[in-house]
């Protein structure tokens, strides 16, 4: 289940970020496409474990966050839960009803796409600095009972018009999660065929 958060938590957390900058907000009917480099920085690796691949955000659909490289692996994370397939097939389907976490994730994304930051500022102390142009945010997880256990300790999002970068500091304070986010386009573009088809799988 950890594992499982932390997963999530990479996909969700990020792309929330994003909406930090004072103007940008998701609205009905726009796509965010784009690319994303993870390295992830391990204690007794001499090279961070590289992943690439691509993602495509839907506000009320979705996400669909597809890793190409080195292993091909797509998740879809929607209001009903979670889907993930390796090759083509799938391997993982959890319902947000045996994931109480899952919910609360996908409503403070909701939220933060819709300009809404009280709904991540629950679970986590949000600083924000700088401009729409260059813009910075920091994220602590709140010490609160009904608190989701996060496997962060902090996380620093920066960008532009656009997200442009992500630190995932770990729990105990060594490892951490590096993502750079590439080739973004925000368009009212309808979804491709196979896209509307992975939504339509993860229902």
């Amino acid at each position: 289940m950890r594992r499982l958060l932390a997963v999530v938590l990479m996909v969700l957390l990020p792309l929330s970020a994003w909406c930090a900058g004072p103007s940008q907000t998701l609205e009905a009917g726009q796509v965010l496409r784009g690319r994303f480099v993870q390295e992830r920085h391990l204690k007794g690796f001499n090279a961070p474990l590289r992943t690439e691949g691509h993602f495509v955000l839907v506000p009320g659909r979705g996400l669909i966050w597809l890793a190409e490289t080195p292993f091909a692996v797509t998740t879809i994370i929607t209001a009903q839960g979670l889907v993930q397939a390796v090759g083509g097939a799938e391997t993982m389907r959890l319902p947000s009803a045996r994931l109480p976490f899952l919910s609360r994730l996908y409503d403070m994304l909701g939220g933060v796409l819709g300009g809404d930051w009280r709904a991540i500022e629950t679970d986590f102390a949000a600083t924000r600095s700088g401009d729409a142009g260059h813009w910075q945010m920091e994220l602590s997880p709140r010490q609160t009972p009904d608190q989701i256990t996060m496997p962060f300790r902090s996380i620093t999002a920066k960008g532009g018009r656009f997200l442009d970068e992500v630190i995932l500091l770990k729990a105990d304070g060594g490892d951490f999660d590096q993502l750079r986010f590439l080739d973004q386009s925000l368009s009212a573009t309808p979804l491709s065929a196979d896209e509307a088809a992975a939504f339509d799988r993860a229902r």
